[in-house]
Protein backbone atom coordinates (compact mmCIF):
# COMPACT_ATOMS: atom_id res chain seq x y z
CA UNK A 1 0.00 0.00 0.00
CA UNK A 2 1.61 3.47 -0.93
CA UNK A 3 1.67 6.11 2.02
CA UNK A 4 -0.55 8.38 0.57
CA UNK A 5 -3.24 5.14 0.84
CA UNK A 6 -1.84 3.83 4.69
CA UNK A 7 -2.60 7.75 5.94
CA UNK A 8 -5.82 8.56 4.06
CA UNK A 9 -7.05 5.59 4.87
CA UNK A 10 -7.01 5.93 8.62
CA UNK A 11 -8.23 9.83 8.19
CA UNK A 12 -9.95 10.51 4.32
CA UNK A 13 -10.36 14.19 5.37
CA UNK A 14 -6.16 14.31 4.88
CA UNK A 15 -6.60 13.50 1.07
CA UNK A 16 -8.95 16.65 1.03
CA UNK A 17 -6.95 19.12 2.72
CA UNK A 18 -3.78 17.78 0.57
CA UNK A 19 -6.12 18.45 -2.38
CA UNK A 20 -6.95 22.05 -1.33
CA UNK A 21 -3.72 23.03 -0.94
CA UNK A 22 -2.49 21.74 -3.83
CA UNK A 23 -5.13 22.69 -6.03
CA UNK A 24 -4.32 26.43 -6.63
CA UNK A 25 -3.14 27.33 -9.73
CA UNK A 26 0.85 27.27 -8.91
CA UNK A 27 0.98 23.80 -9.25
CA UNK A 28 0.67 23.76 -12.74
CA UNK A 29 3.27 25.97 -13.96
CA UNK A 30 3.77 28.41 -16.23
CA UNK A 31 0.45 29.34 -18.18
CA UNK A 32 1.13 28.89 -21.54
CA UNK A 33 -2.47 30.02 -22.83
CA UNK A 34 -1.24 33.54 -21.35
CA UNK A 35 -0.03 36.66 -23.48
CA UNK A 36 2.55 36.97 -21.01
CA UNK A 37 6.09 36.10 -22.26
CA UNK A 38 7.98 33.42 -20.49
CA UNK A 39 11.85 34.70 -19.89
CA UNK A 40 14.78 33.03 -19.60
CA UNK A 41 18.43 33.54 -18.37
CA UNK A 42 21.10 31.44 -18.56
CA UNK A 43 25.07 30.69 -18.78
CA UNK A 44 24.14 28.61 -21.69
CA UNK A 45 21.84 28.38 -24.06
CA UNK A 46 21.69 25.49 -27.13
CA UNK A 47 18.79 25.39 -29.42
CA UNK A 48 18.15 21.85 -31.81
CA UNK A 49 15.38 23.82 -33.81
CA UNK A 50 14.63 21.04 -36.25
CA UNK A 51 14.35 18.91 -32.26
CA UNK A 52 12.13 21.54 -30.72
CA UNK A 53 14.25 21.59 -27.63
CA UNK A 54 15.94 23.80 -25.88
CA UNK A 55 18.59 23.74 -22.96
CA UNK A 56 19.69 25.94 -20.71
CA UNK A 57 21.95 25.61 -18.00
CA UNK A 58 24.05 27.50 -15.91
CA UNK A 59 21.86 29.84 -13.05
CA UNK A 60 18.41 29.62 -15.32
CA UNK A 61 15.81 31.88 -14.31
CA UNK A 62 12.85 31.04 -15.93
CA UNK A 63 9.48 33.63 -15.13
CA UNK A 64 6.24 34.43 -16.50
CA UNK A 65 5.84 37.82 -14.66
CA UNK A 66 6.00 37.16 -10.93
CA UNK A 67 5.98 33.27 -11.16
CA UNK A 68 9.74 32.16 -11.04
CA UNK A 69 11.46 29.00 -12.11
CA UNK A 70 15.17 27.97 -10.94
CA UNK A 71 17.72 25.60 -11.68
CA UNK A 72 21.12 24.53 -13.14
CA UNK A 73 19.72 23.01 -15.83
CA UNK A 74 16.45 23.50 -18.07
CA UNK A 75 14.93 21.31 -21.11
CA UNK A 76 11.97 22.93 -23.06
CA UNK A 77 10.19 20.88 -25.27
CA UNK A 78 8.11 22.40 -28.09
CA UNK A 79 5.14 20.68 -30.79
CA UNK A 80 3.67 22.20 -33.05
CA UNK A 81 1.06 22.90 -30.38
CA UNK A 82 3.56 25.01 -28.27
CA UNK A 83 5.55 23.86 -25.35
CA UNK A 84 4.79 20.61 -24.53
CA UNK A 85 7.48 19.36 -21.81
CA UNK A 86 9.50 21.51 -19.23
CA UNK A 87 12.06 19.71 -17.18
CA UNK A 88 14.26 21.37 -14.52
CA UNK A 89 17.13 19.85 -12.24
CA UNK A 90 19.01 21.48 -9.83
CA UNK A 91 20.33 21.12 -6.43
CA UNK A 92 17.39 22.31 -5.71
CA UNK A 93 14.99 23.40 -8.45
CA UNK A 94 12.77 25.58 -7.02
CA UNK A 95 9.61 26.97 -8.08
CA UNK A 96 7.90 30.05 -6.73
CA UNK A 97 4.64 31.83 -7.42
CA UNK A 98 2.93 34.83 -5.31
CA UNK A 99 -0.80 34.25 -3.31
CA UNK A 100 -3.18 33.72 -5.93
CA UNK A 101 -7.17 33.56 -5.16
CA UNK A 102 -6.47 33.52 -0.97
CA UNK A 103 -3.92 30.44 -1.60
CA UNK A 104 -0.62 31.45 0.31
CA UNK A 105 2.87 31.80 -1.63
CA UNK A 106 3.65 28.34 -3.29
CA UNK A 107 7.40 27.54 -2.93
CA UNK A 108 8.02 23.92 -4.30
CA UNK A 109 11.18 22.44 -4.43
CA UNK A 110 13.36 19.09 -5.71
CA UNK A 111 15.93 17.88 -7.59
CA UNK A 112 13.66 17.44 -10.82
CA UNK A 113 10.38 19.11 -11.28
CA UNK A 114 8.94 18.11 -14.68
CA UNK A 115 5.71 19.61 -16.40
CA UNK A 116 4.06 17.54 -19.42
CA UNK A 117 1.31 19.49 -21.15
CA UNK A 118 0.09 15.90 -22.64
CA UNK A 119 0.14 14.42 -19.73
CA UNK A 120 -1.07 17.64 -17.56
CA UNK A 121 1.44 16.23 -14.87
CA UNK A 122 3.48 18.55 -12.83
CA UNK A 123 6.58 15.68 -11.04
CA UNK A 124 8.90 16.72 -8.26
CA UNK A 125 11.34 14.32 -7.71
CA UNK A 126 13.76 13.94 -5.48
CA UNK A 127 13.66 15.49 -1.93
CA UNK A 128 9.94 16.76 -2.86
CA UNK A 129 8.75 19.48 -0.74
CA UNK A 130 5.90 21.80 -1.33
CA UNK A 131 4.71 24.36 0.71
CA UNK A 132 1.90 26.92 0.14
CA UNK A 133 0.28 28.93 3.17
CA UNK A 134 1.99 27.32 6.40
CA UNK A 135 1.07 23.97 4.63
CA UNK A 136 3.82 21.54 3.82
CA UNK A 137 4.31 18.26 1.64
CA UNK A 138 6.86 16.24 1.58
CA UNK A 139 8.02 13.18 -0.13
CA UNK A 140 10.50 11.59 -2.33
CA UNK A 141 8.59 11.86 -5.48
CA UNK A 142 5.18 13.98 -5.71
CA UNK A 143 2.96 14.01 -9.09
CA UNK A 144 -0.11 16.02 -9.57
CA UNK A 145 -2.18 15.28 -11.76
CA UNK A 146 -4.17 18.78 -13.42
CA UNK A 147 -6.94 17.25 -15.26
CA UNK A 148 -7.84 14.54 -12.79
CA UNK A 149 -7.32 16.83 -9.69
CA UNK A 150 -5.57 13.80 -8.03
CA UNK A 151 -2.34 14.26 -6.23
CA UNK A 152 0.12 10.94 -5.07
CA UNK A 153 3.03 11.06 -3.64
CA UNK A 154 5.72 8.26 -2.43
CA UNK A 155 8.21 8.16 -0.12
CA UNK A 156 11.84 7.03 -0.11
CA UNK A 157 12.93 3.69 0.32
CA UNK A 158 14.67 3.34 3.41
CA UNK A 159 18.31 2.27 1.48
CA UNK A 160 17.44 5.92 -0.03
CA UNK A 161 18.23 7.58 3.19
CA UNK A 162 14.87 8.32 4.18
CA UNK A 163 12.18 6.83 6.16
CA UNK A 164 9.89 5.79 3.64
CA UNK A 165 7.32 7.77 4.82
CA UNK A 166 5.37 10.92 3.18
CA UNK A 167 5.10 14.29 5.48
CA UNK A 168 2.23 16.37 5.54
CA UNK A 169 1.87 19.34 7.87
CA UNK A 170 -1.86 20.53 7.25
CA UNK A 171 -2.60 24.68 9.58
CA UNK A 172 -6.05 24.69 10.89
CA UNK A 173 -8.64 27.06 9.26
CA UNK A 174 -8.79 30.07 11.19
CA UNK A 175 -12.28 31.81 11.35
CA UNK A 176 -10.54 35.20 12.88
CA UNK A 177 -8.41 37.48 10.97
CA UNK A 178 -6.25 39.68 12.94
CA UNK A 179 -5.91 43.30 12.25
CA UNK A 180 -3.20 45.51 11.81
CA UNK A 181 -2.90 46.35 15.38
CA UNK A 182 -3.26 42.60 16.40
CA UNK A 183 -6.51 42.29 17.56
CA UNK A 184 -9.28 40.07 15.64
CA UNK A 185 -11.58 40.85 13.37
CA UNK A 186 -14.27 38.50 12.53
CA UNK A 187 -14.22 37.80 8.84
Amino acid sequence: MSPVNRHTRRNPGILFYLVLMLLAPPVAAFNLESDTPIRVTADTARLDDSKGVATYTGSVEMTQGDIRLTAERVTVTRSEEGVSRIQASGQPARYRQPAVEGQGETDARALEIQWSAEDNRVTFRGEAVIEQGGNLFRGQVIHYDSAERIVTAEGSDESGGGDGRVEMVIQPRSTDKKGPDGSSESQ
